[in-house]
């Protein structure tokens, strides 16, 4: 398989960029970057694949309130919530509302483009489309875990989210994946035709596509009851 090039230098994605809704920022941020810095040096790639966990979302582990774990949920937009699932992959989500309301956008998938050998390295593959397709081998890849639980993602350090001004091209929505509930909600947000994006084909063939220019249904920006 062909190895994807290199991105141009990213820059940090200040939070003022961040949508303050999590349905718009998991829209927004298909075809940002995330970068890990690493002992071994830097690694990352441009993400094809979100959900949204919205306020009052059955599906979403702030649905319950606040607890110890899911505190970053709680804080303001732009903060990394990394757990633990099943009890064997990491997660790495990005908080999404104003502090006090709980909400987040899974990072489901990267296209892998700078530091690659790490992550192959970190994962024990030279698969490259493999790296990181579906949220648990991206956290592998990136060595991600929950000692960088709560970080901002909004400034420069062991993990951000950075933008080189590419153009994402044609965004689908579709179903999340992997949940039994609010199954049937399109809150998934991907990169048609990439081969980077996890799940089944039939979880890319749902709703169509997104344009850049349109609207996409907005989370309810009201508590629900807890």
């Amino acid at each position: 398989m062909k190895v994807p090039r290199p991105s141009s230098t990213p820059r940090v994605l200040s939070r003022a960029e961040l949508p303050v809704d999590t349905v718009q920022l998991a829209r927004f941020l298909i075809g940002k970057m995330v970068i890990r810095t690493l002992p071994e040096g830097v690694a990352g790639g441009r993400i094809v694949e979100t959900e949204a966990y919205s306020i009052g979302d059955a599906a979403g582990h702030a649905y319950r309130g606040m607890t110890p774990r899911t505190r970053t949920l709680f804080l303001e937009h732009g903060r990394a919530y990394v757990y633990l699932a099943y009890g064997t992959s990491y997660m790495l989500n990005v908080s999404s509302e104003l502090p006090g309301l709980g909400a987040g956008v899974l990072i489901r998938a990267i296209e892998p483009s700078v530091g690659i050998a790490i992550m192959q390295s970190n994962r024990g593959t030279d698969r490259v489309r493999d790296l990181a397709r579906g949220p648990g081998r991206l956290c592998a890849a990136l060595a991600i875990d929950r000692r960088l639980d709560g970080i901002d993602l909004c400034q420069q350090g062991p993990l951000w989210l950075g933008s080189d001004d590419h153009a994402a091209g044609a965004i689908g929505q579709g179903k999340r994946i992997g949940i039994t509930r609010a199954a049937d909600s399109p809150l998934r947000f991907y990169v048609r035709d990439n081969r980077f994006v996890s799940g089944p084909r039939r979880f890319s063939e749902d709703h169509g596509s997104v344009a850049d220019d349109q609207p996409v249904i907005r989370s309810n920006n009201v508590p629900s009851g807890r």
